[in-house]
């Protein structure tokens, strides 16, 4: 015990010795425990469980709260009141439901409230909030909301807001308008919801707001009772058609567990192959560096070897350092992940409206992610110290480097792995993402056991090369012990990096040929359905207002008898052969239209097809969408009330459209009238805004939203390239980090280990350039082998991932990114040789000689 406290207290010092080297090792380690703890913290603090959203439903006071529901017949809900289902296939009468009814019903004191949203005009235009309508100064209400500014509403007249409104130019003692008819209510004060503080919401007394409470949407009471309201009450009320929220149910045993997600086997799995990612990369990017504290800290060793230490002891001190690095890394990263996770979260939940509680820490997780970080250290710390207690202490007090024993290769046990992890990504490349990856775990074992004869057989390609790379990948080969780790590292870094590239710009191909787009990208749209025509009127007006001198090109709207705005759709039925996809090809609010319409979908003019539209056929951009010479067209309420859809074919042509991956279709005014419909013009459509007219398509929408909340306006963007764009950044960036760092560290020892032959090289005439060139080309070799072996084997098992997940949408080709794999594989080996050549120390150290 007391050989074990002076080796940690010998590591102690050496890392304080050793700033820079101890700051590399716990970056690396406490790093990915750092921010693995963060998303943690995070997730567990915005998970509420049905415990903690109990203040924003029910307050403090209240003992439940009672829902109405689309009528009186029996409900079948959730222990928590959180939803509830009727039989689809009766007929209940709808609720009329009174405050008098509900208390006596539940046998204690009910006040009502109404919880849903209503439209807001603030000086950018309208929007859409949250309502809560109920008497807060009542002792019922008390704790549903906060006030933090100001007093609560005390009239009809008034209204408290939420503080994510007063960005939004509301202030305490100014009016708000709102509802449709934007009727004025003054604001007193400021509350907060406990679960929500960045919610957009008005409180005001019940009935201030919206008036016609008819629709039980939104409706219900929050009762007192002289005893808890226990499940068997619930249930009684369930069948009077009231779904109940009770304090008692959610707190006891039976509501215990509705957060609790179930375990599955994929999700463990998903889970070990992770860990075991993380781990891996851990210890092959903190080895070296660990390997450079050991070259660095041999004299200190062969001393204590010499005065009586036994090579136990010598492994004892080199695995302290691990333990010590680890233990420090890995308590920084749990409290610095914490604390980060916390305050990500409470800067999440005020600016994006995320669900919060109190910081809630899953301190199991947590603490193994802290033990995973401080057994990676000591994994790392395996191999330097068995290389510790094998040294001569004799060679290195001479200052005479250490005989290298040349083991043969058993590349066998890498190879049956390599071979094993690559047919098994074949064989669930057809629908299983989970295989591919575990697959391609076992490739990349395969490869760490192989790496040793990999660099071994590059040692033939170095006397064709300059002087300086021939002494780099001489002296790497000669060192497999160090080189091996680093380029194991850049190789996992960039197969994973190449895996995901691949696969993900694959999915993302697929899905833009899926959803293309229905007009030219930029292409500006203006809708309204739902509207009269005195209502259109003025949204076009206020378009033309804001788009001066824009040519505004008209489309038309579908509508019923009663004049109720229909939803027109084309698509591709199931049974099309071969082209169609599991989820099928469809495309909604087709433009209708006539010559001019089609003429900006096309970019140009089209006189046959301009000829097709009017004779009243539809001019269609994706073939796909033709089966002998028609399309589907289907017609259905936008409403959702339960009128059947109704289906027909309508004659088609195909075209081209103003680009070559555009989709959609123009349908003719003429096929919807002869199927019985009325058209409107209900559309405005813009291929390029003026110039000189700054356009914001939100603020523009929410000044078309003063005159009705159904408009809106839309610009066509290809959101897949720029989803794609962000996962490569994610990717690269990551990828960045690893074999920069790997190669770096294995450089930091490389340099070290060759600083005989470098200051030799400088005595014979040697130009220091010289000197920084054989840095750089060991820092290039070294990434640049990991990312040519992580490239080969990432492009197989990228492709095998490819393919699993497009085999969930049909037949979608395998799309390699070039140029994102020559920015891997090319551009990060040059500038880790650019980086370790400007930073290398050209000045020569005189050597000690032992006669």
């Amino acid at each position: 015990m007391s050989a074990f406290r002076a080796a940690l207290r010998i590591s102690r010092r050496d890392a304080v010795r050793a700033r820079g080297r101890t700051a590399l090792v716990m970056v690396m380690i406490g790093l990915p425990v750092l921010v693995i703890t963060a998303l943690l913290t995070l997730s567990e603090t915005t998970n509420l469980t049905v415990r903690e959203e109990l203040p924003s439903r029910l307050g403090s006071v209240a003992d439940a709260a009672v829902y109405a529901h689309v009528t009186t017949l029996p409900i079948d809900q959730d222990p928590a009141g959180r939803f509830g289902s009727q039989d689809p296939d009766k007929t209940g009468q709808p609720p009329r439901w009174t405050t008098a009814e509900v208390a006596r019903l539940i046998g204690g004191r009910a006040i009502p409230f109404y919880d849903y949203s209503t439209d807001a005009r603030f000086q950018d235009g309208s929007d859409r909030v949250d309502l809560l309508e109920t008497d807060l100064r009542d002792p019922l209400g008390a704790g549903l909301r906060t006030l933090a500014e100001g007093r609560l509403p005390a009239s009809p007249q008034e209204i408290a807001v939420t503080p994510a409104l007063l960005d939004r130019g509301v202030s305490v003692g100014g009016t708000l308008q709102l509802t449709k008819r934007a009727e004025p209510r003054r604001v007193v004060g400021v509350v907060v919801d406990p679960t929500r503080p960045g919610v957009q919401e008005v409180v005001g007394l019940y009935g201030a707001v919206v008036g016609d409470k008819h629709d039980p949407q939104g409706n219900g009471w929050l009762v007192d009772t002289p005893s808890p309201v226990t499940w068997k009450k619930v249930r009684e009320l369930n069948q009077a058609g009231l779904r109940v929220a009770s304090r008692a149910v959610i707190e006891g045993p039976r509501a215990a567990n509705l957060n609790d997600v179930p375990s599955r086997t994929d999700q463990v799995l998903w889970l070990a192959i992770a860990v075991l990612l993380v781990v891996t990369e851990t210890v092959l990017l903190a080895g070296p560096a660990f390997a450079v504290g050991l070259r660095r800290r041999r004299r200190e060793l062969a001393t204590i070897a010499a005065q009586g230490g036994s090579p136990a002891h010598l492994r004892a001190i080199v695995l302290a350092d691990g333990l010590v690095l680890g233990g420090v890394a890995a308590l920084l990263g749990t409290a610095l992940g914490i604390g980060a996770g916390a305050l990500a979260e409470s800067i999440a939940a005020r600016l994006l409206d995320w669900r919060s509680g109190p910081v809630d820490v899953p301190w199991a997780q947590v603490l193994g992610v802290a033990a995973l970080g401080l057994l990676s250290a000591l994994a790392a710390a395996v191999v330097p110290a068995i290389q510790a207690a094998r040294q001569s202490p004799a060679r290195v007090l001479a200052n005479r480097p250490d005989e290298v024993r040349d083991r043969a290769s058993r590349p066998l046990i890498g190879l049956v792995l390599l071979v094993l992890g690559l047919g098994a990504a074949i064989l669930f490349s057809p629908g299983s993402e989970l295989g591919v990856v575990a697959a391609s775990t076992v490739v990349l074992f395969g490869l760490i056991v192989l790496m040793p004869w990999l660099v071994r057989r590059t040692a033939p390609l170095a006397g064709r090369l300059p002087l300086p790379a021939r002494l780099s990948v001489r002296d790497a080969v000669r060192h497999r012990a160090r080189t091996v780790s680093a380029v194991a590292a850049v190789m996992a870094a960039t197969m994973g990096a190449v895996t995901a590239g691949m696969a993900y710009t694959s999915a993302y191909t697929a899905e833009q040929e899926r959803n293309r787009l229905d007009a030219p990208e930029g292409t500006l749209s203006v809708t309204a359905f739902g509207v009269n025509d005195e209502t259109w009127a003025r949204v076009r007006a206020v378009t033309q207002e804001r788009l001066p001198g824009a040519q505004l090109v008209p489309g038309l709207g579908v509508q019923d008898g009663d004049g109720r705005s229909l939803d027109t759709m084309i698509q591709l039925e199931q049974s099309c052969p071969g082209a169609c996809t599991m989820f099928g090809l469809s495309y909604f609010d087709v433009p209708i239209g006539d010559a001019r319409l089609l003429a900006l979908l096309q970019g140009r003019g089209d006189p046959q097809a301009a000829a097709a539209l009017a004779a009243g056929k539809a001019v269609v951009f994706d073939a796909r969408l033709v089966v002998d010479g028609t399309v589907s067209v289907t017609v259905r309420n936008r409403t959702g009330d339960g009128t059947a859809p109704r289906t027909f074919r309508v004659p088609a042509v195909v075209a081209r459209g103003a680009q070559p991956d555009q989709g959609g279709a123009v349908l003719p005014a003429s096929v919807l009238t002869a199927a019985g419909f009325g058209t409107a013009e209900r559309r405005l459509f813009l291929r390029s805004v003026p110039d000189g007219v700054d356009l914001d398509v939100e603020r523009f929408t929410r000044e078309l939203q003063t005159v009705t909340s159904s408009a809106y306006a839309y610009v066509a963007e290809d959101r897949t390239g720029f989803k794609l764009t962000v996962l490569l950044a994610v990717a690269l960036a990551a990828a960045v980090v690893l074999v920069l760092g790997g190669t770096f560290a294995a450089t930091g020892l490389a340099v070290a280990d060759m600083r005989r032959d470098l200051d030799t090289l400088s005595a014979v005439g040697g130009r220091p350039r010289t000197r920084k060139l054989v840095v750089a080309a060991q820092a290039g070799y070294i990434a640049g082998l990991g990312a040519v072996i992580g490239l080969v084997a990432g492009a197989v098992t990228g492709s095998a991932l490819s393919q699993s997940m497009a085999s969930r949408w049909g037949d979608s080709p395998i799309v390699v990114p070039w140029a994102f794999l020559a920015l891997l594989v090319l551009g990060l080996p040059l500038l880790a040789a650019l980086l370790s050549g400007l930073f290398t120390r050209t000045r020569m150290e005189l050597a000690r000689r032992v006669a």
